[in-house]
């Protein structure tokens, strides 16, 4: 019952701990109808101001204004029942009025004048400065585009005041002028302090995040565009108070080329469709919404199933109509009050823009909602074609495809898509001058037998290879027809069920037949590659033989695949043809690495590659420098992987090897970037490699790659990108059941990341679901034990004392089975100092009791124990000790058990000076700020400072002179 100034006081006091939202508005109505049947002024004020609050941060901009009339007339009538800050308050919250009139159309402009003009008075009445004055009369004229120039001047050249916006939003307002000046350089520079995190506010810096990201697309800074997209997103999502920024994040997905992600985002903020109470803001998300819809359609996706306005379904082409007429309404209404057309030019401005990338910026995440494929007639096709051939003319197109089919080019693939595409469509008339009609169509069946090869459709490929033999002997082909035939037998060796026996027996047969042709005839230039190719298709079966009897490197596979290498080889050499040299090279330098020879391998490669440099193929070289590469990774050798990988992606683009495997090799130059402390270059390649394995349908890998993105990002500082990434991972773990253990380590990563970043009940509740998965986990006790431990502490900083109690003990039984000393030991000290922190002085003995049970499990492990140093855990027992007793002003007690953690970390030598500088720090300032000891602080400090730095830790001792300097000017 809220019927007494108390109850009133407590109601705010929970309310206001509550995030932002319709629960919290609603209390505030609730709390301010109670405190108004109480007669007292004081609670009143409290109470309206907090429901102005939460109007102001829920896009309630039109209630707003009513809310801050009742609070004036109080002002104006029981000035002293206003605290010092509820006096401030009042003053700061004219301009919360000021740009909530402006949200709203129906306010007439000269009625937002005479608000600022009263809000002028005042402040001159009061002697405020009148800098705040001129920012409103700027935002006017921004919004209107009037007077625009001079307004800017006059808030611009003005020095801020107590009432000013916050540094950090003031930032927001100068940049995003420059932004609308045509000047992305200039406004990138003034977001410096904000976007680099130097200041701050409960608005920034997720609102500059959301603004920045066309501009820093434009100036090429896309790595910077990423990052303030995984970051900002989540700050602002589903955000009634933000939806504007939404909005932002929506036009950023379609300009960017990531309309997938856009669609996911449309899904997740559905609602914000019917949030009004903000019209300027609503108009600013429902742009966003249009940019990405005009995308779609325009890209030929009208029909495509999109979120929208609950209680209907919705395509890409009916919700653009809706959000066209909407937005035009509002757009329309806002000129008609202003008298110009400058906020109805801004929406169609935004509509009109084209994409900023060729490509997608890869963004790390995984997204459900995926764009359809763009139609075939659109996709661009890159081959290196004879200068000035007409691919449109169907001969030119297929002697081009037999050219470059001929010289081993990857861009023949494209072409040969191509063809089939006409026969398809009816648009392709044989030609005689083609040759026989049977000869094109052998050819196309080689080509569809290569793809099912390639999707492990093994069966099909076999056919169609079988059909193009059998062609090929009509044609009087003895060659092509072998050749073929041997891929028929070959390439389905890789797969599980295959009959080795008979696949032996038929290749044998086929290099007979070889042997009898070569016999015949004397093997020309064309005939030399087709007899390569038979050589080749023996070996490559041999080596998937031997593939399947790893570890075992000398059996009976082994020996039959180095001799086919040795002879594909010495053929090869014989007859002068160095690409199918490098082919018998990289097959043996990939066995030998597999088996452990990773010396031999990478002789191997390097010869390979040699051979590559002397075949006139460069082409042929990106998948060697890509295995080299990854074998130089596990020797510790990024420099050299790095610049292989960049030169196999560089050819593989250059030479339009669409079978390059990408995915994998931008994986591993993630991971070459990451040894080299390119953290950067490492999150853009990971990046790049989760979305080519999602395009691949290889979701284990991407789920891989993305936990090693978000490890990267954690270690980079970027902790909200890296809670971005595992969050959209964990969205699809209900469709990937097999993962589970993949997705629990995420699960782990993600409860961290949010801890870190101070969400302290998110992080519980994902540690609570964590110990769910881990629970049934016979085989993997320990990570029963951390996980409990874990929760523990996060409820604990959640201030969820029952549940970190239970997880507590939880944990503490879990250790009993599988014990973690260790990590024992460090919840129970984390605990002593929440409950010291939490409680103050009254916590002091559970404090100290969590303290002695950390003792006591210090005490139960033997002193030989492994991966358990008991110098360190003593000290930090003692060090926590010292804490606890030092905050509950009991300095005498605290500060023997400073000099107890002192001299447990002396014991630990070289591995013990941070801790045992810590505890220093501690004892100096017990003496110092707890006891007055100066003297004797400053003599310890002196000391173990001059310890540190002869030690090699200038940073320990920096901290440690600071606070001597300190002492010494008292």
């Amino acid at each position: 019952m809220l019927d007494t100034p108390e109850a009133v006081v407590e109601a705010l006091r929970e309310n206001h701990d509550r995030p932002h939202g319709l629960h919290r508005t609603v209390t505030a109505e609730e709390i301010v109808d109670a405190a108004e049947l109480l007669d007292e002024p004081d609670t009143l004020v409290t109470a309206l101001l907090e429901l102005m609050a939460s109007y102001e941060f829920t896009g309630e901009h039109r209630k707003s204004p009513v809310v801050f009339a009742r609070l004036l007339k109080l002002w104006d009538t029981v000035p002293d029942t206003f605290s010092q800050w509820e006096a401030h308050q009042v003053f700061w919250r004219f301009k919360w009025v000021a740009t909530s009139l402006l949200q709203v159309p129906e306010v007439p402009l000269a009625a937002i004048h005479g608000w600022i003009d009263t809000m002028r008075g005042r402040y001159a009445a009061a002697d405020h400065g009148m800098q705040p004055v001129a920012a409103m009369r700027y935002h006017v004229a921004n919004h209107t585009g009037t007077g625009l120039a001079d307004a800017y001047d006059l808030w611009a050249t003005r020095a801020r005041t107590e009432l000013s916006d916050c540094e950090a939003c003031e930032i927001r307002h100068l940049a995003e002028h420059q932004v609308e000046s045509g000047d992305d350089a200039g406004a990138l520079e003034i977001w410096g302090p904000v976007l680099e995190g130097e200041t701050g506010c409960t608005e920034e810096p997720q609102l500059s995040r959301s603004r920045s990201l066309l501009p820093l697309l434009r100036a090429g800074r896309a790595d910077e565009a990423r990052s303030h997209h995984l970051s900002g997103y989540r700050q602002v999502r589903g955000n009634t108070g933000t939806q504007d920024a939404v909005g932002l994040h929506l036009e950023f997905c379609a300009l960017s080329r990531n309309e997938g992600r856009g669609l996911e985002i449309l899904a997740e903020n559905r609602p914000l469709f019917e949030a009004t109470g903000a019209p300027l803001a609503h108009l600013g998300f429902l742009t966003g919404a249009g940019v990405l819809l005009t995308r779609l359609v325009e890209d030929r996706h009208a029909d495509t199933a999109v979120a929208g306005p609950p209680g209907r379904d919705w395509t890409a082409g009916t919700l653009l109509a809706h959000v066209r007429s909407e937005a035009g309404r509002l757009a329309a209404a806002f000129d008609t009050r202003n008298d110009t057309s400058t906020v109805g030019d801004r929406f169609r401005t935004r509509l009109a823009q084209r994409p900023l990338l060729d490509e997608p910026l890869p963004l790390g995440l995984r997204t459900r909602a995926t764009r359809p494929a763009a139609s075939v007639a659109a996709t661009a096709v890159a081959v290196t074609p004879t200068a000035g051939a007409d691919l449109s003319d169907v001969a030119t197109l297929v002697r081009e495809a037999r050219r470059l089919a001929a010289a081993g080019h990857p861009g023949e693939t494209r072409l040969w898509d191509r063809i089939e595409e006409r026969l398809a469509d009816g648009s392709f008339a044989h030609d005689d001058e083609l040759g026989p009609q049977d000869l094109l169509t052998a050819e196309l069946a080689e080509q569809r037998a290569y793809k099912l090869a390639k999707n492990d459709r093994d069966e099909e490929s076999a056919t169609e290879l079988k059909r193009a033999a059998e062609l090929y002997e009509g044609l009087g082909m003895p060659w092509h027809a072998l050749n073929a035939r041997s891929r028929s037998l070959a390439w389905p060796t890789s797969s599980e069920d295959t009959d080795r026996e008979a696949i032996r027996a038929g290749l044998d047969t086929v290099l007979a037949e070889a042997e009898r042709l070569q016999a015949q005839a004397p093997l020309t230039a064309d005939t030399a590659l087709e007899y390569l190719t038979v050589r080749y298709a023996a070996t490559y079966a041999a080596y998937q033989d031997a593939l399947r009897d790893l570890p075992e490197t000398e059996g009976t596979a082994a020996e039959r695949f180095h001799a086919q290498a040795r002879t594909l080889r010495g053929e090869a050499e014989r007859l002068s043809v160095p690409h199918h040299v490098a082919n018998a090279l990289q097959l043996t330098a990939d066995l030998a690495g597999r088996g452990g020879d990773t010396e031999a391998a990478e002789e191997l490669l390097r010869a390979a590659l040699d051979a590559v440099d002397a075949s006139a193929r460069p082409w042929r070289g990106s998948r060697p420098r890509a295995l080299l590469a990854q074998f130089l990774l596990a020797k510790g050798e990024p420099d050299e992987a790095a610049e292989l990988l960049h030169r196999a992606l560089a050819d593989a683009a250059r030479y339009d090897d669409t079978d390059f495997a990408l995915a994998p090799t931008y994986s591993l130059l993630g991971h070459a970037a990451s040894h080299l402390g390119d953290l950067g270059g490492a999150v853009r390649h990971l990046s790049e490699a989760a979305a080519l394995f999602d395009q691949d349908g290889e979701h284990t890998e991407a789920i891989d790659v993305r936990l090693q993105l978000a490890d990267v990002l954690g270690r980079s500082g970027r902790s909200e990108d890296a809670v971005a990434v595992l969050e959209s991972l964990l969205a699809d773990e209900a469709q990937a059941p097999d993962n589970e253990r993949a997705f629990a380590q995420a699960r782990l990563s993600l409860a961290r990341g949010l801890r870190e970043l101070g969400e302290h009940l998110p992080a519980a509740e994902e540690f609570l679901r964590l110990a769910d998965t881990v629970a049934g986990w016979e085989d993997d006790r320990p990570v029963q034990t951390l996980v409990a431990a874990e929760a523990a502490i996060t409820l604990a900083m959640a201030d969820r004392w029952d549940a970190a109690d239970t997880a507590y003990e939880r944990a503490v039984a879990a250790h009993a089975e599988a014990p973690n000393p260790s990590l024992i030991i460090s919840m129970m000290c984390q605990f002593a100092r929440l409950t010291v922190q939490a409680r103050a002085a009254q916590g002091l003995e559970a404090a100290l009791e969590h303290l002695a049970r950390a003792d006591a499990v210090r005490a139960g492990v033997p002193q030989d124990a492994e991966d358990f140093a008991h110098w360190y855990e003593r000290g930090t027992v003692h060090y926590r000790r010292a804490c606890v007793l030092a905050e509950a002003e009991r300095f005498e007690e605290a500060l023997p058990e400073a000099e107890a953690a002192i001299a447990a970390h002396e014991e630990g030598g070289e591995h013990g000076e941070v801790p045992r500088a810590e505890a220093v720090r501690i004892a100096a300032l017990i003496e110092g700020k707890g006891l007055a000891l100066f003297q004797k602080a400053i003599a310890r400090l002196t000391t173990a400072a001059a310890r540190c730095r002869d030690a090699g830790h200038p940073g320990a001792a920096d901290v440690l002179e600071a606070l001597r300097q300190d002492y010494l000017r008292r």
